[in-house]
């Protein structure tokens, strides 16, 4: 009899779910809640969390593919780190056709891209813009010339002319969020405008300047002046396709000033042209006129003499700035260069080839996973909770992944997940490494969580289509990230 009674209950064990046999787990109860939470049952949500074994602690709709928002970034980084690795730099180079003869260079200087996200940046990661003309300048002195009897020409052909990627609405192309990457890119791919606003209520709003230059831009402004006790509020249309743009909108009264950031879809003449203002101050001229070296007969870059060559921040702090901060801008150009470093083609289409086939080759399989940009912005990209897990698990196998973990943002510290948890003590919040996503109807988190003896949690909670304000979705997700950091 007791055989039999043994029997039955290892028979029956074999149906009692795999999480519940965890000790005190309550995140599979808390997802539970969750499904009776209308603000949840009224959008689509799907969880899934693993353990290091591969084990699964807990789950809802795990195989869903849903959009990842700013989560994303974590496939690109993850991948880049793999296929450029860590200490990977992205290289400029200034060099010239022609010849040098008395000083005077007979024929063009070239400021060759390399695809360099923080060429020219603000970032404390890029080289100071007057000290990086400077170097270009010494060196420029260094090679003998004296004067350009040529033009300056902006060589962006690094990558395939496509700044932005074809899925990604009209609306996201003018806000400093969308500028997109080049073969060339300068400041980011952004442009400062100052503008004065008027003393009176419909006063038209002054430009007072900007930065960088776009040699032969248009710019429509459309500015009026509102009360001063309302927000500033303007809407930036651009293209990579004429060199026209136009800013429609109001800024309120009372202000000295107000700076506005937009993207800049010509950022290699900005870069250019910004130089070519610094050579007139050291004395060294060209002719006006910078060129573009896709317009052009320009020769194969092979054939141009190089005088020097700038190196960006190695890619590890890159991929850090990416993830801590959310930087669409570096996460994009991440994904053309792995596509570049993969197939020898810097596109769109042969980078996310190359994603996938990178991520195949480290035994995670890509079903319920569709990428369609780097950065998340696009509402194409889908991806399932159950991929997130098993990418992440392959990572933490990686000789990379001590540059991936540290990279990721940690609730209550500097980064996107600052004010997360806030009612946590700090032992609990610093268990959890991760990155947050959010675009309209859409707030999604994704990473990893430590446990004793150095094992750690997959997760990933993605949740679409609600209607309630995002405020709202974040109390219920706030509490189910809780709950990983007391498993």
């Amino acid at each position: 009899m007791k055989q039999i009674a043994s029997f039955l209950l290892f028979f029956a064990t074999l149906f009692i779910p795999s999480a519940l046999w965890s000790q005190n787990n309550n995140i599979q109860k808390y997802i539970e809640t969750l499904k009776e939470d209308t603000l949840f049952t009224n959008s689509v949500t799907a969880i899934m969390v693993k353990d290091s074994k591969g084990k699964t602690v807990a789950s809802w709709n795990s195989n869903m593919p849903l959009l990842t928002a700013s989560t994303m970034k974590t496939i690109t980084t993850g991948v880049a780190l793999e296929v450029l690795g860590p200490n990977f730099q992205f290289e400029t180079k200034i060099g010239h056709t022609g010849f040098v003869e008395n000083g005077v260079l007979y024929g063009n200087l070239y400021i060759i891209g390399g695809a360099d996200p923080t060429l020219g940046s603000t970032d404390t990661l890029g080289i100071p813009v007057d000290s990086l003309f400077m170097d270009w300048t010494t060196a420029i002195k260094q090679a003998g010339i004296k004067r350009i009897n040529g033009n300056i020409v902006a060589d962006d052909r690094f990558f395939e002319s496509e700044i932005v990627p074809t899925s990604w609405s009209w609306s996201n192309l003018g806000p400093y969020y969308g500028s997109g990457t080049s073969g060339l890119s300068f400041n980011e791919n952004l442009q400062f405008f100052t503008f004065v606003p008027g003393v009176n209520i419909g006063d038209h709003v002054a430009l007072k300047d900007h930065y960088p230059t776009i040699p032969d831009m248009e710019y429509n402004i459309n500015l009026q002046t509102s009360g001063s006790t309302t927000r500033n509020r303007t809407s930036y249309y651009v293209s990579d396709i004429a060199k026209s743009a136009r800013f429609r909108g109001s800024l309120a009264a009372g202000a000295d000033s107000a700076k506005v950031t937009v993207s800049n879809k010509f950022p290699h003449l900005s870069c250019a042209a910004e130089f070519q203002k610094h050579l007139i101050k050291e004395g060294i001229y060209s002719k006006p006129i910078i060129l573009d070296a896709k317009e052009f007969n320009a020769p194969s870059q092979d054939q141009i003499s190089i005088i020097t060559t700038t190196l960006s921040a190695p890619l590890y702090s890159i991929v850090n700035v990416t993830n801590r901060i959310s930087n669409n801008f570096y996460a994009e150009t991440l994904l053309k260069m792995i596509g570049k470093e993969v197939t020898g083609t810097g596109s769109y289409d042969s980078s996310i080839v190359a994603v996938t086939r990178v991520i195949e080759g480290m035994g995670v399989s890509t079903k319920g996973f569709t990428q369609e940009d780097g950065s998340g912005l696009s509402r194409q990209n889908y991806v399932s909770p159950n991929f997130f897990c098993n990418f992440y698990e392959a990572m933490s196998k990686s000789d990379t992944f001590e540059y991936f973990f540290n990279s990721l943002a940690i609730p209550g510290q500097p980064g996107t997940l600052k004010n997360v948890l806030k009612k946590e003590k700090p032992k609990f919040k610093e268990k959890i490494h991760a990155k947050s996503g959010s675009l309209a109807n859409v707030r999604c988190y994704a990473g990893y969580v430590e446990q004793k003896r150095g094992e750690l949690l997959y997760f990933a909670i993605l949740s679409n289509n609600f209607a309630a304000k995002t405020s709202e979705m974040q109390v219920g997700i706030e509490g189910f990230m809780k709950e990983l950091t007391k498993y």
